[in-house]
């Protein structure tokens, strides 16, 4: 009998399984899906000269944290490769935003739109400095984070205290107007925040918009050399190593609850597996209560809170084989492994309020990768494995432009979708769209299809607005792995601190496993009321 099961051999649940076999647990991962990962993944589905990231592509959280830090990865032959750039917002005017690999050249190109926004980034920057290190610390502990705290407050206070908060907390569209006079910084920030579903006017969105783009300055957008699977097959070969076992083709089809623990889990194919000591869910939040778990041993304050659960936008993939690099008319761009394609902040506010109408976005806002650009090795020399991505309601009500697309997501709407995004990508870089040798569509339900954690394409397992963030995640009253299920611990990106390749949910989840007989974190008790 295995002292812990994970279900999902997601990033989570492969850490989370790492941590304790690294203690002596005997640990058995259960992945759904025939191979592990989640959504760190690659293949060379595309065409067979080309490696394609499935999902998740670059990993600057990944690259700052600590929890992957400790498990030296590069130990199991993990490298990391950069772009020559880290990311580039190119205009319709021949403009571009870029962020360079050194704080100085990101400073000097910003003077291009306005002198003083050199020295705005490089302030900017400096704040990062001082209290970065310590923010990352208190984001990635378990909520809430007293020791990374109490360093952090320290911090806070030698780099501006309350006004630092105040910034952290504004839309970024007003982060941005208030810190840059040029538009050059403020796409930077703005951009940025979109790599979540946060509009340039959400509460939240300027910290969001200004974590990504000072990581990106600090640490980069790394790609793991040979794909993201890469990073996945570090993660196995190190539990593997250690003795975990590790089951794909296996879906859970539930969580046995005894006496109000739960004791293992069922299988699809009707297989009971026991567990000594603690299940952990590399799953949703929705998904583990009310299907693994069931009603009937949770409490009916949880279970209407699970009801207000708000899901981060939808996502609509395109891959695609080129025989050449991207022709960007802005040559900026060329070297940036990460591409904004949006006009201007104003494009970003008409994309982001089109989703919240409901509303398939007529000039969709595309984040594009240049993967070939950033790791050398994923296609042939003189071409490029690259791929964008946009956002998409959860609910589509109607078409803002005149495809009458409307989610039923048939082939006629896949091509129609796909025939916009690289619309958007030819009017920068006029060609594009000749150098297509091969392209793979991934629609919302085909990302969901490939991973369930993927709800409609959701990345982030939840919305990262401030409303569904630390102690409101993934329903208010949690902010820690504890379910009120004795022995299971939530240990999915529906778990402080969220979204992105970190860890960190996994890994709160072990240290829980751990130490269950610590003091249950007193917000716990509002979902028994």
């Amino acid at each position: 009998m295995p002292d812990a099961v994970v279900i999902g051999a997601g990033p989570n649940g492969l850490v989370a399984a790492n941590l304790l076999v690294d203690v002596g647990w005997n640990v058995e991962v259960l992945e759904a899906q025939e191979e592990p990962g989640g959504a760190v993944r690659s293949d060379r589905g595309v065409h067979p000269d080309y490696v394609s990231d499935l999902f998740s592509a670059f990993y600057p959280l990944a690259a700052a944290s600590p929890v992957l830090a400790r498990l030296d990865l590069a130990a199991e032959g993990l490298r990391w490769s950069h772009a020559p750039r880290v990311l580039a917002h190119p205009l319709r005017d021949g403009g571009c935003a870029v962020l360079e690999r050194r704080v100085q050249d990101t400073a000097a190109g910003l003077a291009e739109f306005a002198a003083a926004d050199a020295g705005a980034w490089q302030d900017m920057y400096d704040v990062w400095k001082r209290v970065g290190p310590d923010l990352v610390q208190a984001m990635f502990t378990p909520f809430p984070p007293v020791r990374a705290g109490l360093r952090l407050a320290a911090k806070l206070r030698a780099a501006g205290g309350l006004r630092l908060a105040r910034n952290l907390s504004l839309p970024v569209r007003r982060l941005g107007e208030e810190e840059f006079a040029g538009e050059g910084g403020r796409l930077l920030l703005a951009g940025n925040a979109l790599h979540a579903d946060l509009a340039p006017e959400a509460a939240g969105s300027g910290g969001f918009g200004w974590l990504m783009s000072m990581l990106g300055q600090s640490h980069g957008f790394p790609v793991p050399v040979g794909g993201a699977s890469a990073l996945t097959a570090a993660l196995v070969s190190r539990f593997q190593r250690r003795g975990g076992s590790l089951r794909c083709g296996e879906r859970v089809a539930s969580v046995v609850v005894r006496g109000g623990a739960a004791v293992g889990v069922e299988t699809a194919g009707g297989e009971a597996v026991a567990a000594r000591r603690a299940v952990l869910a590399d799953v949703s939040a929705p998904a583990l209560y009310r299907d693994l778990v069931g009603e009937e041993h949770l409490p009916a304050r949880l279970l209407r809170d699970l009801e207000r659960f708000q899901w981060d936008f939808a996502t609509f993939k395109v891959d695609w084989a080129l025989t050449g690099p991207v022709p960007w008319d802005a040559p900026q761009a060329t070297g940036a492994g990460t591409i904004h394609v949006a006009d201007g902040v104003d494009g970003l506010t008409l994309f982001a309020s089109q989703i919240a109408m409901g509303q398939v976005p007529d000039e969709p806002f595309a984040l594009v990768g240049q993967m070939t650009t950033a790791d050398p090795s994923r296609s042939p020399a003189g071409t490029e494995s690259a791929w964008a991505y946009t956002h998409l309601p959860q609910h589509i009500t109607s078409d803002a432009g005149a495809d009458r697309i409307t989610g039923r997501w048939d082939l006629r709407e896949q091509e129609a979708m796909a025939n916009r995004i690289e619309a958007q990508v030819e009017r920068l870089a006029p060609g594009f769209r000749t150098l297509i040798d091969a392209r793979r569509i991934l629609a919302p339900t085909t990302l969901q299809a490939m991973n369930e954690n993927l709800h409609n394409g959701a990345i982030n397992n939840g919305t990262t607005a401030l409303h569904q963030q630390a102690l409101f995640r993934p329903v208010p009253g949690t902010g820690r792995p504890e379910t009120p299920v004795k022995s299971l611990y939530l240990a999915s990106a529906a778990a402080h601190p969220g979204g992105g390749v970190h860890g960190a949910p996994g890994a709160n989840a072990a240290r829980a496993a751990l130490h269950p007989h610590r003091l249950r974190h007193p917000l716990h008790r509002a979902q028994r009321v």
